[in-house]
């Protein structure tokens, strides 16, 4: 990695801590926010993906989606590449909840590889983090209802790297069982 790219992996994840600074995860601990993108653009690297914009959308995946960020504040800093990147796997918030969940699965044929490796990536992480440190508040249903819908999302995509493939059945089924599990 030259060190150009290694900078902007290094401004992406800064980028990213300033604008999610006060976000805290649904998890009893409310885990800062900023290890969601961060464990996204890792899980990434860890299964041999290089590509310095994709690793950037990753890190900044959410920014548009949950910060008050621009586009072209992201343009500006990152690049069209990875701008293009992190508003395919934005979702459009004007759009009730249930609309953006069945929107996801609606287009999840029609992302990039880019899009769909960090799209994949992202439910992994959600799952995991499901399992491991569970929203207050979600019961069983609920939980089951977020793997299913995981499911449907990463089912639609048109196939990407089997390895991310392969690791989202393994976490999508060690989450079903674990919510089988709860009371």
């Amino acid at each position: 990695m030259s060190s150009e790219d290694c900078g902007k992996l290094v401004r992406a994840a800064h980028f990213a801590a300033e604008k999610h600074r006060d976000q805290r995860r649904k998890d009893e601990a409310q885990t800062p926010y900023i290890n969601h993108p961060l464990s996204v653009a890792d899980l990434l690297r860890v299964f041999g993906v290089v590509d310095i914009e994709i690793l950037s959308a990753a890190i900044l995946h959410d920014v548009l989606e949950d910060t008050q960020t621009s586009p072209g504040e992201i343009a500006e800093q990152f690049g069209m590449a990875v701008l293009a990147l992190v508003v395919e796997v934005s979702d459009d918030k004007s759009h009730l909840k249930q609309v953006r969940k069945d929107l996801q699965i609606e287009n999840a044929h029609t992302l990039s590889e880019g899009a769909r490796l960090i799209r994949l990536a992202d439910k992994i992480c959600n799952l995991t983090d499901m399992v491991t440190r569970p929203p207050v508040g979600w019961m069983k249903d609920r939980l089951s209802a977020y793997v299913e819908w995981c499911e449907a999302v990463v089912s639609r995509m048109p196939k990407t790297h089997s390895g991310l493939e392969a690791r989202f059945e393994e976490v999508s089924e060690s989450a079903r069982q674990a919510f089988l599990a709860r009371q």
